[in-house]
């Protein structure tokens, strides 16, 4: 049942975002409806702000701003109970969806909100003789030099025009040599 479970959009009263999500967890957790509605996120990214100070400094500080201020993620199993628990949560005005039908996110928009990752296993290692599957440089053949599991990147090097050269690529990008 949880492949069946996707992201909702759902649109709040500005400044409740975090009462709805409160709220919708701790009526999750009364009814034991986990399995239906999983998680319930706020998207936030870090910006830092600059602030002069009385002194004609700069203060730097680093705080956390709402991507989609208004609106809530949540990762449900779609049916009667699990629409009508969000629905009236007290805080929420809608979901995100033409009339009253809620659309999921693509998984393409799940990745670029930064909601979830795609891990990508790997079953090479540095050292290791790759050869580059997709892209501007296909059948080409690199050593791995570095693998940056956070932003699922490989650094190869590899030989061109008889110059051995650095190449940056996602993981997908290169598969082992046997």
């Amino acid at each position: 049942m949880a492949d069946a479970a996707k992201w909702y959009v759902v649109h709040t009263y500005s400044g409740y975002e975090n009462k709805v999500k409160t709220n919708i967890e701790k009526t999750v957790e009364n009814r034991g409806i986990s399995d239906l509605i999983q998680e319930i996120r706020i998207p936030m990214e870090e910006v830092v702000e600059v602030k002069d100070k009385e002194d004609g400094t700069q203060e730097r500080k680093a705080v956390q701003r709402k991507v989609l201020p208004g609106y809530v993620i949540v990762k449900m199993v779609m049916n009667d109970l699990s629409w009508f628990v969000v629905r009236n949560t007290r805080g929420v005005t809608s979901f995100v969806g033409p009339g009253s039908k809620p659309v999921p996110l693509t998984d393409e928009e799940v990745y670029e909100l930064g909601i979830e990752k795609k891990v990508t296993q790997v079953d090479f290692s540095v050292g290791d003789s790759v050869k580059i599957v997709s892209g501007p440089l296909e059948d080409f053949i690199g050593v791995v030099e570095e693998i940056n599991e956070e932003k699922q990147k490989v650094r190869i090097c590899v030989s061109m025009f008889g110059q051995e050269t650095p190449v940056e690529l996602d993981f997908y990008q290169v598969e082992l040599l046997d």
